[in-house]
């Protein structure tokens, strides 16, 4: 099996942190050389400095806030500057939990920018190079939300739906070229996301946090919660030669909690 990424350029947003930057070290192991792209210039250098590398690896790093598409722009431009990139992981902090009947419109306005309009962008400047070289991987880390709706979490169902149709469309225009567009969709997963979900929900039952993560991790077969190195695995292997029948999917990795088939 072809897992090989040496030579290939890989851009990976929101990676100082979780499932991004767990994506980040996969890649890095398989060959890549990684661009992390995130708005925390101090944690983007750390974690940079800390990437697997063999001597010809060359990882880098460009600061953007995602509330901000014109720095995503520039950011993107001055990446492919440099040379053509091969992989995008488009993953951006999801919107705040809450009921959908209580979301403001601004809501819905501002999580439309950070992952439609952003995912967008970054995809119209590296698709150049990714068509030149004959090969592109753009990956997009969801939710399992695009196939069943999570409680409490309007206004990231609805967003999350939107990219998963949004990569379908572009997947159906780019795959001639050599190019796939697949979602990951995580499940819960230990990550500071999930920390802040639970939170919310004891919150709103006044209940101890612990009996809201107990009730949840009892939803999955598995009975416990992912690792960001299971999701991690799934975005490499789908980055990777091996993957290059493998397009416009949507692939949950949640223990088997997804009520669909």
């Amino acid at each position: 099996m072809d897992l090989s990424l040496s030579g290939r350029r890989a851009v990976i947003c929101g990676s100082t942190q979780g499932i991004g930057l767990g994506i980040a070290r996969e890649l890095a192991l398989l060959g890549a050389d990684c661009i992390l792209l995130a708005r925390d210039k101090a944690r983007l250098e750390a974690c940079v400095a800390d990437l697997p590398r063999t001597g010809e690896q060359r990882h880098d790093y460009r600061v953007a806030d995602f509330a901000n598409p014109d720095e995503v722009i520039s950011a993107i431009k001055s990446i492919i500057e440099k040379g053509s990139v091969h992989i995008l992981i488009n993953n951006t902090g999801g919107p705040a939990p809450g009921p959908i009947t209580e979301a403001k419109t601004d809501a819905f306005i501002s999580a439309f920018s950070q992952h439609i309009v952003n995912n967008q962008s970054l995809v119209q400047a590296v698709l150049p190079g990714m068509k030149e070289a004959a090969y592109g991987r753009i990956i997009n880390v969801i939710s399992t939300s695009v196939r069943v709706p999570l409680k409490n979490l309007g206004v990231s169902n609805t967003i999350r739906g939107a990219v998963a149709s949004w990569a379908k469309s572009l997947s159906n225009e780019v795959g001639r070229f050599g190019i796939t567009v697949n979602n990951v969709l995580p499940g819960f997963t230990e990550t500071g996301r999930l920390d802040s979900l639970i939170r919310s929900m004891a919150a709103d039952r006044n209940v101890p946090e612990e009996i809201i993560r107990n009730q949840l991790s009892e939803e999955v077969p598995a009975r416990r919660f992912g690792t960001v190195g299971e999701i991690s695995a799934l975005a490499a292997f789908l980055a990777s030669p091996a993957a290059s029948y493998i397009n416009g999917t949507s692939i949950p990795v949640d223990g088997g909690r997804t009520g669909s088939i």
